[in-house]
């Protein structure tokens, strides 16, 4: 039987120099979901869960043009927001936990997304990786959401040695410098989503493929 591969870590300074090549690349990235408000944005990352951001954007482009407030969606009523949502996988759950999202949002918070992590884990359908990214995105601060992409690359790349969501978050903002924070998730995902790919990494399209560890990879040279 093979021995497995020592897991091989970058250094300090090899994760500033990768994170400032991803600043100079691209000096404000942005969430790929569509959304004209911080509400909508919540409801996009809620149904974005095992889907595509692009399979989100093409459902919620209608829906928010006549619905993009929690008491507009509690309008349309379950069956009405389904007629919108329906091409976007677990449609039927997702709906329930929006539904659920809005009246919670109105009867206990005046409408208004929470700031608090523990109240917005509260929110039907929202878990840590949905409330980091609200803290993040609408409220600037320096979380990490951390999905499929994150939890596939860190240790590749040789960021983090986490086999969980939260065990790499915790690595990331351990080793990611501070200046780097606000942008660090979306820099990873759109890294992951375009050029560390599962199946075949564009390696020699890669702008830090000299510091990368190739953790993993069957081809490490």
């Amino acid at each position: 039987m093979a021995s497995r591969q020592a897991f091989i870590k970058l250094s300090p300074k090899e994760i500033r120099e990768l994170f400032a090549r991803f600043q100079k690349l691209n000096p404000e990235p942005a969430t790929e979901l569509e959304a004209p408000n911080p509400f909508t944005l919540l409801v996009s990352v809620v149904l974005s869960a095992q889907a595509t951001d692009k399979s989100v954007n093409k459902a919620t482009g209608p829906l928010y043009k006549i619905a993009d407030t929690p008491e507009k969606i509690l309008a349309l009523g379950e069956e009405g927001l389904i007629s919108y949502i329906k091409t976007i996988g677990l449609y039927r759950s997702k709906a329930k936990h929006v539904m659920g999202l809005c009246r919670m949002l109105i009867d206990e918070y005046g409408g208004k997304l929470p700031r608090k992590r523990e109240d917005l884990e509260r929110l039907p359908g929202v878990g840590r990786k949905t409330a980091n990214v609200v803290l993040n995105v609408v409220y600037g601060e320096p979380t990490m959401p951390v999905d499929t992409h994150l939890l596939r690359i860190s240790p590749r790349m040789g960021l983090s040695e986490g086999t969980t969501p939260l065990q790499v978050e915790q690595d990331l903002l351990k080793c990611i410098p501070a200046e780097f924070m606000n942008h660090a998730h979306h820099w990873l995902i759109l890294h992951g989503r375009y050029i560390c790919t599962a199946r075949s990494p564009k390696c020699a399209e890669c702008p830090v493929t000299d510091l990368c560890k190739r953790n993993g990879m069957e081809n490490p040279a």
